[in-house]
């Protein structure tokens, strides 16, 4: 175990789950989970956090989970996620003349370019979370992925600039405030979940990312190793529930487990003459629900979002074939039966489902490998991303906690390597570091922190 790396905390507030994972990288740069809890959400619609007390009791309770999961944790920061549909990006262009032209381009040029990019004009109630650069230019050379090190007169960049109301933004951090941990960042979701589902060959290749959680689906677009478009469509798993509770006539609680055990996103796969029974309510007569109309609902709402997502791509122009990486789902949503078929078949994209486990340390239980905690990992990978880019301030006492038991998956365990696997290890190991290390490099640069406003001081 590798003691001399910080321990960062992913807090995951979503709608339908709340969910802490704390984790550490090991030697070979992967993952070791040191605690894991969750909790059902309540306060929280749409991605948007409306209740603040019944969040509390849900961050909470995750929380207590994560220590009942392991005791020798310390919890004090968290890296949090954020989306709902107030979330909203746009393109801007910012450059700057050098005063000293002699010299080689430095960091702190750069981390001044994106620290300008504060200062842009956004409607009133809206704040800025995340400016991340696309490509730079340094005088005539256009397409620069880092200009750390060129010489020229004049550097600039493209960037996309994510913007989020407000008081959506004040209530996470009052909710993860009064549950009394610090928001160390707050990160888009789909950023994150990428992170955790994306290789460096995706990046490359070009390839949407579509996060269905249990209010929103959030997408991310990379093209040529560029973020291109995030969106967040107000729709999720929550919407298919209620969908199917209404058009059925049966319960919540009835709906959501037939979605999950029954559900299928296409019709067509559904057999024509099998029935589910429900139980009546009070003494009423049981319910045959055919699986067929359950199909149906449920293709219904997930070609609307898909609709959407192909709709995003046509904005950015990337909806004919130029993704070779394709669709790559992840989030609670992605579990259903099917969805892959629907997907190429509404997008015309080839599609795949994406689990976290590309970063995670093996032996891990797997619980944690499900796309439904694809968010979570990635927000410690964006964490150790700031880390070792030396953008937030870490403690250095990094305190000894080793992976619990039961955190473990039980193997026998394996001889020392031969010394061609050691070999191969190694060179996996650096392989790995470089790969995470890229994703966030390239977004996350000078980040300000966003909680400092002018209002908050003049309480």
């Amino acid at each position: 175990m590798n003691q001399e790396q910080p321990i960062i905390v992913g807090l995951d507030i979503g709608t339908t789950k709340i969910a802490a994972i704390a984790g550490r990288k090991n030697e070979y740069g992967k993952l070791e989970i040191l605690g894991f809890g969750r909790a059902n959400s309540n306060g929280v619609k749409h991605g948007q956090v409306l209740n603040i007390d019944e969040t509390i009791k849900a961050i909470r309770m995750a929380l207590d989970n994560c220590y009942g999961s392991n005791p020798n944790l310390e919890i004090s920061e968290v890296y949090v996620g954020i989306a709902g549909h107030h979330i909203k990006s746009l393109q801007t262009r910012g450059d700057i003349v050098r005063q000293s032209t002699d010299d080689e381009i430095t960091r702190k040029e750069i981390d001044q370019l994106v620290a300008d990019q504060y200062k842009t004009y956004i409607p009133a109630g809206d704040q800025i979370i995340d400016v991340i650069p696309q490509e730079f230019t340094v005088d005539n050379f256009q397409n620069i992925p880092n200009p750390i090190g060129y010489g020229g007169v004049k550097v600039g960049a493209n960037f996309h600039i994510i913007t989020g109301d407000k008081n959506a933004i004040r209530n996470i951090n009052r909710a993860v405030e009064k549950s009394g941990l610090l928001t160390k960042d707050l990160v888009l979701q789909p950023l994150a979940s990428a992170a955790a589902v994306m290789g460096q060959e995706d990046l490359e290749a070009g390839v949407a990312i579509v996060d269905i959680g249990g209010g929103t689906t959030d997408l991310a677009v990379f093209y040529e190793g560029i973020l291109k478009h995030t969106a967040v469509i107000p729709f999720g798993g929550e919407n298919i529930t209620n969908d199917i509770k209404t058009g059925l006539g049966v319960l919540k609680t009835q709906a959501e487990q037939m979605k999950v055990q029954f559900g299928s996103a296409l019709s067509n796969e559904a057999k024509a003459n099998a029935y589910i029974t429900i139980p009546g309510l009070r003494g009423m007569p049981a319910k045959e629900i055919s699986v067929k109309n359950l199909a149906n609902i449920i293709q219904a709402r997930m070609s609307e979002i898909m609709d959407f997502v192909t709709y995003h791509l046509k904005q950015v122009g990337l909806d004919n074939k130029m993704l070779n990486g394709g669709i790559v789902m992840t989030g609670g949503g992605a579990q259903l039966r099917h969805l892959i078929q629907l997907t190429e078949y509404v997008t015309g994209l080839n599609a795949r489902i994406g689990y976290p486990t590309e970063h995670l340390a093996s032996g891990h239980i797997e619980e944690l490998a499900k796309p439904t905690y694809s968010t979570c990992i990635g927000l410690i990978l964006k964490g150790y991303s700031d880390y070792e880019h030396n953008r937030k301030q870490f403690e250095t006492d990094f305190k000894k906690v080793e992976v619990p038991e039961n955190l473990r998956k039980m193997e026998p365990r394996h001889e020392e390597p031969e010394p061609e696997q050691a070999m191969l290890q190694q060179q996996e190991k650096v392989r790995n570091r470089k790969g995470i290390k890229d994703f966030w490099g390239k977004f996350k640069d000078g980040l300000i922190d966003i909680f400092k406003e002018e209002e908050d001081h003049a309480l």
